[in-house]
């Protein structure tokens, strides 16, 4: 599942357009719950995202009852269901079963809408920190990047560019190494995991003392993953989704919650992920090939890069072809 854009956008009795993996979409509230649809009416082609959404009646006998998106070029009526209820030209005439719009499978969880391009095969990612009532949640981004979306992954997963991306933020470039860890490799449904990756940084915690820290990072789906930093009974986690915007372009949206650090506001937190994702969006950018080659044998690797590496092979293993060489 891609993550399209947080709940807070789509208010009710408006129609708000997307476009993500090269489609575009329409997302709107009926009295039914949230609805993901084709931004295209099936009968010349109009965005359906121009029209406007005629509220039901209070009739549960009546098939008017029901919400409906009326399209904006002949005013042919869409149900919640995605079918046709009435065609004004010809008001007479029962909608046939072809006059349908193509519907997609959508939920909200964390404050997110979560949207399955084709048919849904495994839940929303699990982050239960961010349900966590001793936790705070911010949602940061959306992010884009002139790149594809395994690159923006990859790099979340990297945890050696933090001493020197990241100096004086995330890391020193005078005490960059990475200690030894393991990787417990990805399967059929859930991608690679490492649980201790030990580091040193600045200032963990925006108290401005020095400290090693422990990284648990795990990759939920080829373009989903996320972080939990450890540092004494402070944690900060990240969950990361990419949805990509078409063949140039993707979008990054952050789930950060955290149990400390009551005296900055979010607008603080949020400045800061501003500062960190810009200069990871350089990097990235500037990276080539634009694809991420799965060939192991393409590129140096070190044993710092054994996450990466895991992440590489797996999605090798699940046949991705999107943002791949």
């Amino acid at each position: 599942m891609v993550n399209g854009l947080w709940s807070r956008e789509i208010k009710s009795g408006i129609l708000l357009p997307r476009r993500t993996m090269g489609i575009d979409v329409v997302l709107w509230r009926s009295s039914e719950g949230l609805l993901c649809w084709r931004d295209l009416c099936i009968h010349r082609g109009a965005r359906l995202s121009l029209g406007t959404i005629r509220p039901g009646t209070s009739s549960a006998f009546d098939a008017d009852s029901r919400d409906c998106l009326i399209c904006p070029y002949h005013a042919w009526e869409y149900a919640p269901t995605g079918e046709c209820l009435r065609i004004p030209a010809q008001p007479e005439l029962t909608p046939p079963a072809k006059a349908r719009v193509e519907t997609f499978a959508v939920c909200e969880r964390y404050g997110v809408v979560w949207i399955a391009m084709g048919e849904p095969r495994d839940p929303v990612a699990e982050f239960p920190i961010a349900e966590d009532p001793g936790f705070r949640t911010v949602l940061a981004g959306p992010y884009r990047f002139r790149a594809q979306g395994p690159r923006v992954i990859e790099n979340l997963l990297d945890v050696a560019h933090l001493g020197f991306v990241h100096a004086g933020l995330l890391g020193d470039p005078q005490r960059g190494e990475v200690e030894d860890y393991e990787v417990i490799d990805g399967n059929a449904t859930r991608g690679p995991e490492a649980r201790q990756i030990r580091i040193w940084q600045p200032d963990p915690d925006g108290t401005g003392t020095a400290a090693s820290v422990n990284y648990h990072y795990w990759v939920h789906g080829p373009l989903t993953a996320g972080f939990i930093k450890t540092h004494g009974p402070q944690r900060f986690g990240i969950l990361a989704q990419v949805a990509p915007i078409d063949a140039e372009m993707c979008e990054s949206r952050l789930v950060m919650s955290l149990n400390y650090g009551d005296e900055f506001s979010d607008d603080e937190l949020l400045r800061f992920q501003d500062r960190v994702t810009e200069q990871d969006r350089i990097i990235i950018e500037s990276q080539r090939p634009e694809l991420l080659p799965l060939d192991l044998q393409a590129e140096l690797h070190l044993r710092s890069d054994r996450m990466a590496i895991a992440y590489r092979k797996w999605l090798r293993s699940i046949g991705l072809q999107y943002g791949t060489a």
